[in-house]
């Protein structure tokens, strides 16, 4: 990835406010900074994958890490240990009269110590990538609308599966922002609060104290919410808590890793929920991953490179949603394994990603390499 900006030659100050400009313009999720012995490797993150643009000399990194600690408020004089802080910059955006706007982009900062140096990621939080109405997601029309159906729920959990990074939190911002304003209180418990959204309380975990997912989703509970996101489901007091609160009069949201929407299913079980409670409080499981969309030079007969991140101009959710029927809640009940349950799914209607991806292929969205990318 190559770019005409010469960055070694930048100061600390310089180089932090030109990578914030040409990030946000681009849509780069993730900044990367690896240090090696004879450089330091700049690598950023487009539509999910990872390219180099440039090699930054040790003093001009110093110089930046410098800057990047201030205004993260890091310990400037610490580099043997990990650290985390954040820090927000206002992106002025020209709009279709003419005029300015701007927008607030939030910065998480990582740090940890490397055999040549401390290594720092920056994740940019980027509203206008984060907070995305439901049908421009890219969801298959049946897919976002059984969506849109399934949040009007009164209670119940949805759950959202995938790894990091394949748009779990984007999904259920979108999912969240559909309700907002209809007489629904709406509270979230998140680690950490990525995006503000208007309308609703937003909550963030403090691990040092001992305000968690499973502490604070029974704080919540005191406050007459309609609506709860919690943010990541990790053990089995979140777990139950979270069942509990569905079964008495609450829609649920939150996240799990798992690599199939039928997973999520034996994995929490595995925690140890109960299946009698757990069976009649799902709704339904969204697994998803985020594939690289094609060009439209790129269609048809073109002979674009299909490993080239030039032949791909932005991303779309490849889905598999799991809507819990009678026959899957029964199963849930008999604690039957993912593979019967899987079979069931499909004679009632339900795609895999796999399904979806060769629909999405021949439709020419996206490239059949790219499917397996994600899925395998």
């Amino acid at each position: 990835m190559e770019t005409n900006i010469q960055w070694d030659s930048l100061d600390g100050p310089a180089l932090q406010a030109q990578l914030q400009k040409y990030c946000t313009s681009e849509g780069i999720s993730d900044i990367h900074f690896a240090p090696e012995k004879t450089g330091v490797r700049l690598e950023v993150r487009l539509h999910g994958i990872l390219e180099e643009i440039a090699t930054l000399t040790a003093r001009t990194y110093e110089d930046f890490v410098r800057q990047i600690k201030f205004v993260s408020k890091l310990k400037l004089n610490v580099t043997n240990i990990p650290q985390d802080g954040h820090y927000t910059f206002e992106q002025e955006d020209r709009t279709a009269e003419g005029g300015e706007q701007s927008r607030t982009v939030n910065v998480r900062v990582a740090s940890i110590p490397s055999r040549f140096g401390e290594k720092f990621t920056l994740r940019l939080l980027d509203p206008d990538k984060g907070i995305v109405p439901l049908p421009e997601l890219g969801f298959p029309t049946e897919i976002h609308e059984k969506l849109s159906e399934l949040v009007q729920l009164p209670n119940g959990i949805i759950l959202i599966t995938g790894p990091t990074g394949s748009g779990k939190t984007t999904t259920l911002y979108a999912l969240l922002n559909t309700i907002v304003g209809k007489d629904r209180s709406i509270i979230t418990l998140e680690d950490p609060v990525e995006y503000e959204l208007p309308g609703i309380v937003q909550s963030q975990v403090d691990h040092d104290h001992d305000y968690t997912f499973s502490t604070g989703l029974r704080s919540i509970l005191r406050h007459d919410p309609d609506v709860i996101l919690v943010g990541e489901i990790r053990d089995y007091e979140t777990a139950q808590t979270a069942i509990d609160a569905a079964l008495t009069g609450h829609l649920v949201l939150s996240t799990l890793h798992t690599n199939s929407a039928i997973e999520a299913i034996p994995r929490l079980l595995a925690m140890g929920v109960s299946p009698y409670t757990f069976a009649p409080a799902l709704r339904a499981v969204l697994a998803q991953r985020l594939v690289r969309t094609t060009k439209k030079e790129c269609k048809g007969d073109a002979k674009c490179d299909p490993s080239n991140n030039e032949t791909y101009d932005g991303r779309m959710a490849l889905p598999e949603l799991l809507v819990v029927t009678p026959s899957i809640r029964q199963m849930i009940l008999d604690n039957e394994s993912a593979e019967p349950m899987l079979e069931q799914a499909k004679k009632e209607g339900y795609k895999t990603m796999q399904d979806w991806g060769k629909i999405f292929t021949d439709n020419d969205d996206t490239t059949d390499s790219e499917i397996m990318r994600v899925t395998m």
